[in-house]
């Protein structure tokens, strides 16, 4: 049994989710940042890669006042709980996403992950093993389901992304497609990693809803399950 998983980004009209220094850039509009924070606090937990961690330092919390207080009037903690998939314990301890706004955090580690840093990260979030040299993402979902977590978001990155397509733990996938080219070979897209080499391993998808917004397009996708 794992989570109802939502991938949710937002790419260029190439494709990418940022330069090749991998430098934040902003790709859509206000129309759907309110789309986002509606998204999150729709979902019962937000998971992000290392990567996106290291990279970005998000905070992934709910902005909206009035969502915030749609969540705790439910008997929910004001902010989705925050998730972080990290095989070596990279974090570091003072990552936005560890200490701010109200709310529980979750570190996916490895059990090569080292045992010192695990320690020192389990100061400020909980830590769940899964896998050896790797997280095992499937392994993870179940115990993420064990914990309640039905509805779980997903913002990145690329590898992670990819990864869950591997797996076929993916069911939604929202696209924003912004109106701006970034070019470049290295940049990263929304599914790096290995890729399918044979066209009968590709995840087939199916439009589910698609609009204008700001001054792009939304794609929402349905995953069509193997």
């Amino acid at each position: 049994m794992f989570p109802y998983v939502t991938v949710n980004l937002a790419m260029s009209a190439d494709g990418k989710l940022s330069t090749t220094g991998r430098r934040q850039v902003k790709i859509s509009g206000q129309n759907d940042f309110r789309r986002v924070d509606i998204l999150k606090a729709e979902n019962d937990a937000i998971m992000v890669g290392i990567g996106t961690v290291l990279a970005d330092d998000p905070s992934l919390t709910v902005k909206s006042p009035e969502l915030k207080e749609k969540r705790l009037s439910s008997g929910r903690d004001e902010n989705p709980v925050r998730i972080i998939v990290d095989s070596k314990a990279r974090t570091p301890c003072d990552a936005e996403i560890l200490h701010k706004g109200p709310g529980k955090r979750i570190i996916a580690v490895s059990k090569s992950a080292d045992q010192n840093k695990i320690e020192e990260l389990g100061k400020y979030a909980e830590i769940i093993q899964a896998g050896d040299e790797r997280v095992d993402l499937r392994i993870l979902l179940e115990k993420l389901a064990e914990k309640g977590i039905e509805k779980l978001m997903v913002e990145g990155g690329g590898s992670l992304i990819w990864s869950l397509f591997e797996e076929n733990l993916v069911d939604e996938y929202y696209t924003c497609i912004g109106n701006i080219i970034i070019g470049g070979a290295s940049a990263p897209t929304p599914a790096d990693g290995t890729g399918f080499v044979f066209e009968n391993e590709f995840t087939k998808l199916e439009i589910a809803a698609m609009e204008k917004i700001d001054a792009g397009v939304l794609l929402r996708w349905k995953v069509i399950k193997n």
